[in-house]
């Protein structure tokens, strides 16, 4: 039989099978003898209490075998010769597009401006240590998107938890471990995810579908209301039916083209802010209530909101024993992000403290039309750059220091390798954001003791948190207003907001794509 049970225990028996046997047995009065296997199925961490403790779900065999469940590579039909669905863009909602195109037997054809996982990596050498932006290979263009390099964060608001299963086992099918299925808030890691990137292309080749990176869209096809192909930078060609876009937050070209053809996109607010740096043994201390964590217990995370002035003032991307990363997509401008090992094993903690910014907030730049909330985000990024003496280095501020509006005369080295520059971030951020930063900094003290403190380090800008441009589509068909065959998708169409929904997204976009419909 098998018996499932909730339980809250401590690290040192969640941890170690042999005291977790012995927690079950005594606990349940069953023989250890008779105990086959324990599962665990759902594993969190309640750090409320000066005790922290696992919660825990089992699923307890006894005198029964368990027999584990297997995730295999899946072996699609060849589809060489099935009909193509052109999918611009080879992130999270790209390249789930293409898998779901492949079950249901038709032929992916990806178009990535960027390069494959493993010649971008010199590309991020080169902004991080020679301050050279490559406008089309970066933290955020090239082979998984934005969310390669990341900390691999896979957990959402969506309430589609159907959906998140498929993606968190597709992901243990193409190498993740399969804890990701246990965790509340689950991760990859960005040293994992280049590998397991590199198995979703090779199973989407081996079944016939095609990727042809550094290719960079620059025309569309249309005919009437329809859209029939497009045309990359070097003059090649491809046409299909279908057509998924999927170019993600940054991708501004595919915005000025869809614009420049005269096909509906929206203005979208977005929030932005800055990166805050604190020492992980600091958040510990403040989330474990002790001076020195568990070594049992992970690196902690902390999630922080407050409203401030009837506006939302909160931590994004939270990178626990991570490192601050420049993310910029072109020459001449700074911008910030975040990721993290698997192992979250860095000495310090960063997070997005960012602003909810409003549509009337853009007003300064309404001359540019739809455009103004992404010239408010580009501005922003390129004063940081001007600031900075036109390199990679970013405008940085100790937090008590920034709340004071007094320099910071000594910054020390931080995880962010380009460097940093001491500056006033007043005078880089608008008064609404650094006002708003200011006293959320100072009331999320209240929230975490120990947290307002000179020893964080603020970074500038962290602007990239969402697209400011939405394409509007049908919400029964996903197909665009107005555009016949053409499917807006994931964070750069304004449908998403992170690996799993964006991976969410491409799934439904594919299937609304070749079906008619999709699950909802």
């Amino acid at each position: 039989m098998k018996l499932e049970l909730n339980v809250r225990v401590t690290p040192e028996i969640a941890t170690n099978p042999d005291h977790l046997l012995q927690f079950v047995s005594k606990q349940n009065k069953i023989p250890k003898t008779s105990i086959k296997h324990i599962e665990c199925t759902s594993r969190s961490i309640d750090a409320r209490q000066r005790n922290v403790l696992f919660q825990l779900r089992l699923d307890v065999y006894i005198n029964e075998d368990f027999i584990p469940l297997e995730y295999t590579i899946p072996s699609f039909p060849n589809v060489s010769l099935e009909e193509p669905v052109l999918i611009i863009g080879a992130g999270p909602a790209g390249l789930f597009a293409a898998l779901r195109v492949l079950e249901l037997g038709k032929k992916p054809i990806i178009l990535e401006r960027g390069k494959n996982v493993k010649d971008r990596i010199e590309d991020l050498r080169g902004i991080n240590v020679h301050h050279i932006v490559n406008e089309d290979s970066n933290y955020c263009f090239g082979e998984g998107g934005a969310g390669t390099y990341s900390d691999g964060k896979l957990y959402t608001r969506s309430k589609k938890r159907g959906n998140i299963r498929k993606v968190l086992e597709y992901l243990v099918t193409f190498g993740a471990t399969k804890q990701i299925l246990v965790d509340a808030h689950p991760h990859i890691g960005t040293n994992k995810l280049p590998r397991i990137i590199q198995n979703i292309r090779e199973c989407i080749l081996s079944s016939g579908g095609e990727i042809h990176f550094q290719t960079r869209i620059t025309d569309l096809i249309l005919s009437g209301n329809s859209i029939t192909g497009v045309k990359s930078l070097t003059g090649d060609k491809w046409m299909a039916k279908n057509i998924i876009i999927a170019t993600g937050h940054s991708g501004r070209e595919m915005f000025e083209l869809l614009y420049e053809k005269g096909i509906e996109i929206q203005t979208k607010p977005l929030a932005i802010g800055v990166r805050v740096e604190h020492p992980q043994s600091l958040i510990d201390s403040i989330q474990y209530h002790c001076d020195v964590k568990n070594p049992l217990l992970p690196a902690s995370e902390y999630s922080l909101v407050k409203q401030i002035n009837g506006r939302g003032v909160y931590s994004f991307c939270m990178c626990p024993g991570g490192v601050i990363a420049p993310c910029a997509t072109k020459p001449g401008e700074v911008v910030t992000n975040g990721w993290s090992s698997a192992e979250r094993s860095r000495p310090t903690a960063n997070s997005g403290i960012v602003v909810e910014l409003r549509f009337d907030d853009f007003k300064p730049f309404e001359s540019f039309g739809v455009f103004s909330a992404l010239k408010y985000q580009s501005a922003i990024e390129q004063k940081a750059f001007q600031m900075n003496g036109g390199t990679q280095k970013a405008p940085a501020q100790r937090m008590v220091d920034f709340t004071k509006d007094r320099i910071s005369t000594d910054l020390p080295k931080t995880s962010y390798t380009p460097g940093l520059v001491s500056v006033s971030l007043s005078d880089l951020l608008s008064p609404l954001i650094s006002d708003s930063l200011k006293k959320g900094f100072q009331e999320f003290e209240s929230s975490m003791k120990g947290y307002f403190t000179n020893e964080a380090i603020i970074h500038a800008p962290e602007t990239r948190t969402s697209s400011p441009i939405q394409i509007p589509r049908d919400p029964d068909t996903l197909e665009h207003i107005r555009i016949k065959g053409l499917f807006p998708c994931g964070e750069g169409a304004g449908y998403a907001g992170g690996i799993v929904s964006a991976a969410i997204d491409g799934m439904k976009c594919a299937e609304a794509a070749l079906t008619g419909s999709f699950t909802k």
